[in-house]
């Protein structure tokens, strides 16, 4: 299992399959942007995001899209925070900003979010 930091650090790739998203680390997600929504509440009100982490993925699901591929446009990524399963989610320190495009083919590129971008709060 990698961590969030090698697979930025790898270019390694996540999928993406209609409203779901698997991302190659296990992660605490805080928050997440996506369209003109800020999602923070991930319990499964069938509203928003649901979120799962296993033993080798975390999973999300968007229950606002059906397809992340048609509804989203090129320019348009998803938007995260962040903190390595088992970090302290309260040492802002260990926050990593990244952003999610959805690519063809099920591919789902992941990109840190450079600190000197305007970033959401």
């Amino acid at each position: 299992m990698k961590s969030i930091t090698e697979v930025l650090n790898e270019n390694i790739t996540g999928l993406h399959y209609g409203n779901r998203v698997l991302l190659p680390f296990k992660a605490e997600i805080l928050k997440i942007v996506i369209g003109t929504k800020i999602i923070t509440d991930f319990s499964k009100n069938l509203d928003g995001a649901s979120v799962r982490v296993t033993d080798f993925y975390t999973e999300i699901y968007f229950y606002d899209y059906e397809n992340l591929a048609e509804e989203l446009t090129k320019y348009e990524v998803v938007k995260l925070v962040v903190v390595q399963q088992g970090e302290d989610v309260f040492n802002f320190e260990n926050h990593i900003p990244i952003e999610l495009v959805v690519e063809s083919k099920h591919k789902l590129l992941i990109k840190p979010i450079p600190a000197d971008l305007l970033f959401f709060e």
